[in-house]
């Protein structure tokens, strides 16, 4: 990281080097750039398929385990065992997402995730569905997305360029919150009507749509990006690589907080449903449609800027966990609805920040062994947080158990933003501006020439 003015700013390694290509990808701008380009139009238009379908399991998921076990925790736990493999394994996903074709890993790991979709459909339909069916099969889906997710992230790069990245990547988080303004109202309509199962079913048969972008895609388009050899010491280089940056630890570390104990949203949302505002599984699915809506905006917006800045990223992180203290407070259920829009909104530009500039501060080569540990650390806290969260929502009430995790949430903002001040050379200058209390990060030297004038 800069240690100088600029140290709020993500930094694009030295070893991205330009070409002609790459400076027009700079140069090209919009909120839908990205999808000028044939290959990342295929991989966008499939995933929303798949998205639409992936959100629809999922509330049908949690509304199922709630339904067999009448508890906050089993949601937790199943929410535990989805995200476990990638805590335990994620880094060697990464070690295989840089050493193997991403296309062709991605091929695989998509039929496996509508396999699964469609095991859990036929055992909902024929009436035999258990809880342990439903715990299996988070725990294998977990499994494939230790590989899934690094590859897909890093495969970003290799469709649009580094010019186009953040675009992208904005664009990619924009696909999945517009797949969940649509799946989860779904979801709920079919729970109500036809059942479970059915939901199920759409699911497995949507990961039809980005296997047949992936064999459409033009490979020689594809951007070449060197892969790891075999060898030994992969991991620990990984681990190295990013001990020794702390543009790159830190944001990790702050996403780690978030994502272990502030996107415990199934846990809270299925809570607040059945045991504060007392309505069903449309409303439900009302809910989580609103937190999508929110999210959708903050990936479009997130798409126009043409940066990456750590302020941003701290500011933004600290909002949420205010939002969601706030939201777990709320008396009525209009206004906790109403509280999710914005809660969604600053989430994504957390979520996006971080991973844009994580993914652009990186060395192409070491990118999916970075990648994994930022998912290992954003999404694998989930096997703590989830359970144990979801065990004080069940002893002490949803409010108390949402309040903690936005408490989280903000006090881990406020920790790693005068970190990310110290390391940067900067320090806090509290006064007036404009007429209007004022506090702000300046350089050292500023604030000692401000004290000297004084």
């Amino acid at each position: 990281m800069s240690t100088g003015p600029g140290a709020d700013s993500a930094p694009v390694h030295k070893s991205d080097t330009y070409s002609p290509a790459r400076t027009r990808d700079r140069r090209s701008k919009g909120t839908f750039s990205s999808l000028g380009i044939r290959n990342y139009r295929l991989f966008f238009t499939g995933a929303i398929v798949s998205n639409t379908g992936t959100w629809m399991a999922r509330i049908t998921q949690d509304w199922l385990v709630l339904s067999l076990t009448g508890s906050a925790a089993a949601v937790g736990v199943t929410t535990a065992l989805q995200f476990l493999p990638m805590l335990l394994f994620g880094l060697y996903g990464g070690v295989i997402a840089d050493r193997y074709p991403k296309r062709r890993l991605l091929l695989v790991s998509q039929a496996a995730l509508g396999l699964c979709g469609l095991t859990l459909a036929v055992l909902t339909l024929t009436g035999q569905v258990q809880v342990w069916h439903v715990y299996l099969i988070a725990f294998l889906l977990g499994m494939v997305t230790v590989v899934d997710n690094p590859a897909r992230q890093s495969f970003v790069s290799e469709m649009v360029g580094p010019g186009r990245l953040r675009n992208a990547v904005s664009l990619n988080s924009a696909n999945f919150q517009s797949a969940r303004l649509v799946g989860p109202a779904v979801a709920g309509l079919m729970i109500a009507s036809i059942g479970s199962g059915w939901a199920f079913l759409i699911n497995g048969l949507s990961f039809l749509a980005p296997i047949a972008g992936l064999l459409l895609m033009r490979t020689s388009e594809l951007h070449k990006v060197e892969r790891a050899p075999r060898g030994k010491g992969q991991l620990r280089e990984g681990l190295r690589y990013v001990a020794g940056r702390p543009d790159l630890i830190w944001p990790i570390v702050l996403v780690g907080f978030i994502g272990t104990f502030g996107f415990n949203f199934p846990i809270w949302l299925t809570a607040f449903s059945e045991e504060i505002f007392h309505v069903g599984a449309g409303a439900y699915g009302f809910l989580n449609t609103l937190m999508a809506a929110g999210s959708l905006a903050g990936a479009l917006l997130a798409a126009r800027r043409g940066s990456t800045r750590l302020r941003m990223l701290v500011v933004a992180a600290g909002v949420f966990g205010a939002l969601e203290i706030a939201a777990a407070l709320s008396p009525a259920f209009w206004l906790f609805a109403l509280l999710l829009v914005p809660i969604g909104m600053i989430g994504l530009t957390v979520n996006i920040s971080a991973n844009s500039a994580v993914q652009m501060a990186t060395d192409p080569v070491m990118r999916g062994r970075v990648m994994s540990l930022y998912m290992m650390v954003f999404a694998g806290g989930t096997p703590i947080g989830a359970p144990l969260l979801g065990w004080v929502t069940d002893t002490y009430g949803p409010r108390v158990g949402f309040a903690a995790g936005g408490l989280v949430s903000l006090t881990a903002a406020a920790v790693i933003g005068l970190v990310l001040a110290r390391v940067g050379g900067l320090t806090v200058a509290v006064g007036w501006r404009h007429g209007h209390p004022s506090v702000r990060f300046v350089p050292q030297e500023r604030r000692e020439s401000l004290a000297t004038a004084a």
